[in-house]
């Protein structure tokens, strides 16, 4: 635990020193994620900066191979995680379970986690690590109930006039006042709702077919796999480009 406290101050330090820049709101292209592999998995960078609601976030994507997994830890930052494909075996203090795509894990700064991929085929998942600007409240987090895990399969899907809604959770968080998560299913050639603005910044996750995202004006395409960042007051909407309906994730943070 040492280490990884140590480690919070490193990024403190950073940013501090202006190492770390604002993220743009942009579309974070998969294909064009940096590669590396570490301790034989495999993993994909996708964005790192600040918000104004954090001093430190970070995204990137991890790929094992059956039999991989990661040994159990902890560390002072909050983390997010969402299955892109496969089946990952999760433990969470003490707890372990298994999670098909779709399917998300948000843990809390101390609690133990670990994975496993105990399938035949690879999996990959997405981990978002973020720390507040504010100090960290572990008390909050505690109330608002701890660590979760939610299973795609278990999120009742709600239609309404343009396609439909998986709610995932909205609560406070250790690390964030508010964080709201859901899915939506956006039929063809739709958009979500006209150009608009808010304080909290926004993350939109396509996982299947295409779109485009109004950005200050300007429309960037979006392919399954890619992060579309929105920082906090930047205009935005997003459209269905695709033959048939789009699903995408969309979460915000204050």
């Amino acid at each position: 635990m040492k280490n990884l406290i140590c480690l919070g101050f490193v990024l403190s330090a950073l940013n501090a020193l202006g190492q770390l820049m604002p993220i743009k709101a942009d579309v974070y292209e998969w294909r064009n994620a940096a590669v590396s592999k570490k301790n034989k998995i495999e993993q994909r960078q996708i964005l790192e900066g600040t918000t104004p609601a954090f001093k430190y976030m970070k995204i990137h994507a991890e790929t094992l191979q059956p039999k991989q997994g990661s040994k159990s830890h902890q560390h002072t930052q909050e983390e997010l995680m969402i299955v892109k494909e496969g089946e990952l075996t999760m433990t969470l203090n003490g707890k372990t379970e298994t999670l098909e795509a779709g399917s998300i894990a948000l843990i809390m700064p101390g609690d133990v986690h670990g994975f496993e991929n105990k399938s035949g085929e690879s999996v990959t998942y997405y981990v978002m690590n973020y720390e507040s600007v504010e100090p960290v409240d572990l008390e909050r987090g505690a109330k608002a109930g701890g660590s979760l895990v939610v299973h795609w399969n278990q999120v009742a899907f709600k239609t309404h006039d343009k396609g439909g809604r998986r709610n995932f959770f909205d609560r406070a968080t250790a690390h964030s006042k508010r964080f709201e998560m859901h899915v939506t299913t956006l039929n063809e050639g739709l958009m979500s709702h006209p150009p608009h603005t808010h304080q909290a910044a926004e993350i939109l996750l396509l996982t299947d077919k295409q779109a485009q995202e109004s950005i200050n004006g300007e429309w960037i395409k979006a392919d399954v796999g890619d992060i579309i960042f929105l920082q906090s007051n930047v205009p935005h909407a997003i459209q269905n480009i695709s033959k048939g309906a789009c699903t995408y994730f969309a979460f915000q943070f204050e």
